[in-house]
């Protein structure tokens, strides 16, 4: 079985750990005001700096802080030169450089390509604070600011881009984020026991780009080590080819995924690779990667080890102020808002939503707190956080009911490579009991001053299924109004892509809520949200969609267009038109249609949006050419009328990125449905 030390079994670097600081600093005066003539480490992050465990500048910065190390914040540089990186001075160690808790590009343009005007991890959600492909950017200032001073990458735009990645706004392939920074190391994932072996190698006198065998991060190198076997992916997919992870020399064999060159030239190639990545992302059995990039090679080490529960709470225990730095005054940070009630309870995700990026970067181990360190938070938010009234907003995490879910069996999690536990079914080896967290909710509920607990996280509702009393639970005490679910669609198709349940789970749970708020005198709604334009959705899995929605009463207020954010599976799809879920071939391999169009697009959003006026002319169009006129008109069975309000045409297009001109109906990634008026409650897609 694998095992790491303790998270927090390493001695600090100094002999008296120095008291740990209100806020880490972002300015020559506090390090001042601390005693601090120089930091070890310099966190570069292009999120304003909020010291909560919600945010990865905090939780690096806190660890690092309990190791003995003094860190400071650049947060949201002004990166036009590298004056603004040079406020600290000089780290002694090693710069720490994340664009933040999204991927940059995602955080500037929407599905369609179309700048966003706000960021809501920016003060006032202003937008345009950090630079297109911040980690880039970022890392060319640092070099600029102190050259001899080595360069760590971290945070999900450097976890996602860590090989060769299709690029939805360039439309190309990208090669390594490391290559293109010029870095000595990327770590990708939780990084929280890659960072602190960085950091104590690097007191010790090593250099971040010597480190070359620590999990959860990449290197470059020019050769292949001694005592290393490298095989060539192409054969993995053969049976005969497979090599079992516990044969003799199994754990000094890397495999060779194809070139940055290959994968750009080559569409299947590109699958191939795709697919050969996440078979190798279980810490247990995974391989190191290696993949070609010009003359060297961008090494993969296998997976960071899962941290235990002790560890969990360890890294939540650790004394954040809790609240954005002061230099931001009384300025509002959306996300700041949206979390400084909620309480996240573990990490991971076992779903392997083939569009979600969760997986790519925490893992599908789950990883959870213990009640004790849960409690204490809650008490932490009632005594500490400004504004508190007595309302959890959320206790949850990637998803709302995943906590303390496991594999019954260590030995059989630690040489599984499936892409999800819970697809196409829900694996026999799955523990699916929610009694812990039935436990917990009721002890959160009893901590004095809390009024309210809400669960607002996403919510797998096949595992709920299986958990009436959880069910009830939730409806009778965590559920106000609304709850919000993602179904994603309701097409065997698109779903099949998606690795989502079909929709007789989302019928089956809909029973037992609606019995549920029905037993405990509530008029409660279910609000699920769907994808518009995923790989393997056809116009007429659209139309069927719309039809189920209407039928059920459901007016979508914002729609969500698929994005193809890097390294998923489906952007796999989406790029190469191949599905990497199953084994690619030159021949005979299944392909994958996409709309890529902005016709297409544009129909497929529609579709969700059928109440819409503005969209009845493109409806009217598209169901006339799929021979489907019987849904126009005024009937209860028909989707859209026949007639068009004065007034009501497409709205105007504006310019994207590069001149490229796109529609300006995309709503974002927010996504919002208006319930069923009252007395018309959902009904089952008949």
């Amino acid at each position: 079985m694998l095992a790491a030390p303790n998270l927090f079994a390493h001695r600090p670097d100094r002999s008296v750990r120095p008291k740990a600081a209100p806020f880490l600093p972002m300015s020559r005066a506090e390090m001042d005001r601390l005693g601090w003539d120089q930091c070890d480490v310099i966190v570069v992050t292009g999120d304003a700096y909020i010291d909560h465990p919600s945010f990865g500048m905090a939780i690096i910065g806190r660890l690092l802080e309990s190791q003995g190390l003094r860190v400071g914040i650049i947060a949201q540089p002004d990166w036009s030169s590298a004056d603004a990186f040079k406020v600290l001075g000089k780290p002694r160690l090693f710069w720490g450089v994340t664009g933040g808790n999204m991927d940059s590009m995602v955080n500037h343009y929407t599905a369609d390509r179309r700048l966003r005007h706000n960021d809501s991890y920016t003060p006032n959600d202003e937008g345009g604070k950090r630079p297109d492909r911040a980690v880039i950017v970022y890392s060319q200032r640092c070099r600029e600011a102190f050259k001899d001073v080595p360069i760590v990458l971290g945070g999900i735009e450097a976890s996602l881009r860590r090989i060769a990645q299709y690029d939805h706004w360039s439309e190309k392939i990208r090669r390594s984020v490391l290559v293109d920074a010029k870095a000595d190391l990327l770590v990708y994932g939780n990084a929280e026991r890659a960072i602190i072996e960085i950091a104590q190698r690097a007191l010790a006198g090593e250099s971040p780009k010597a480190m070359i065998d620590i999990r959860g991060t990449a290197v470059m190198r020019s050769a292949i080590p001694d005592g290393w076997t490298v095989v060539d992916s192409s054969s993995i997919d053969e049976p005969s080819a497979v090599v079992s992870p516990r044969a003799a020399g199994a754990d000094r064999m890397a495999v060779r995924l194809p070139s940055y060159e290959q994968v750009s030239a080559d569409k299947v190639l590109y699958a191939h690779a795709s697919r050969v990545l996440h078979q190798e992302s279980n810490p247990g059995n995974a391989r190191a990667l290696v993949q070609r990039h010009g003359d060297r090679d961008v090494w993969l080490n296998p997976p960071p080890i899962p941290l235990e529960t002790p560890e969990m709470d360890g890294v939540y225990d650790l004394p954040y102020a809790r609240a954005p730095h002061p230099s931001y005054g009384d300025a509002r940070i959306p996300a700041w808002e949206m979390i400084r009630f909620s309480v996240n309870i573990m990490r991971g995700c076992f779903g392997g939503c083939s569009f979600c990026s969760i997986t790519e970067h925490e893992g599908r181990v789950i990883q959870s707190r213990s009640e004790g360190s849960i409690l204490r938070e809650i008490e932490l938010i009632r005594d500490k956080t400004k504004g508190f009234t007595g309302t959890i907003s959320d206790m949850g995490g990637p998803t709302a009911n995943m906590y303390r879910l496991a594999c019954k069996d260590k030995e059989t999690e630690s040489v599984c490579r499936r892409p999800s536990c819970v697809f196409p079914d829900i694996c026999k080896n799955l523990n699916t009991d929610h009694s812990s967290l039935v436990q917990l909710y009721r002890k959160a509920r009893a901590v004095p001053g809390v009024k309210k607990i809400h669960i607002a996280s996403g919510l797998r509702y096949d595992l709920a299924v299986r958990n009436p009393e959880y069910v009830k639970e939730l409806v009778t005490h965590h559920v106000g109004g609304y709850l919000k679910i993602a179904p994603e669609h309701t097409e065997p198709g698109p779903l099949a892509k998606m690795m989502k349940p079909g929709m007789g789970a989302y019928d089956d749970f809909k029973r037992m809520f609606d019995k549920a708020a029905k037993e405990a005198g509530k008029k409660l709604y279910l609000i699920p949200y769907f994808i518009a334009a995923h790989p393997g959705t056809t116009d007429e899995d659209m139309m069927n969609l719309a039809l189920w929605l209407k039928r059920n009463g459901f007016k979508a207020d914002q729609v969500q267009t698929f994005l193809p954010s890097p390294m998923s599976l489906a952007t796999a799809m989406y790029h190469s038109e191949r599905n990497p879920l199953r084994p690619v071939r030159r021949v005979g391999s299944e392909e994958v249609s996409s709309a890529k169009g902005l016709k297409q697009r544009r129909l497929h959003k529609a579709f969700l949006r059928y109440h819409d006026p503005e969209n009845w002319p493109i409806l009217r169009e598209a169901l006339k050419r799929m021979g489907r006129d019987d849904l126009i008109g005024p009937g209860e069975h028909q989707l859209i009328p026949a007639w068009q309000p004065v007034g009501a045409t497409a709205k105007p297009r504006e310019k994207g990125p590069k001149g490229k001109t796109f529609m300006t109906q995309q709503a974002g990634q927010g996504r919002r449905m208006v319930p069923p008026p009252a007395g018309k409650p959902g009904r089952r897609a008949g």
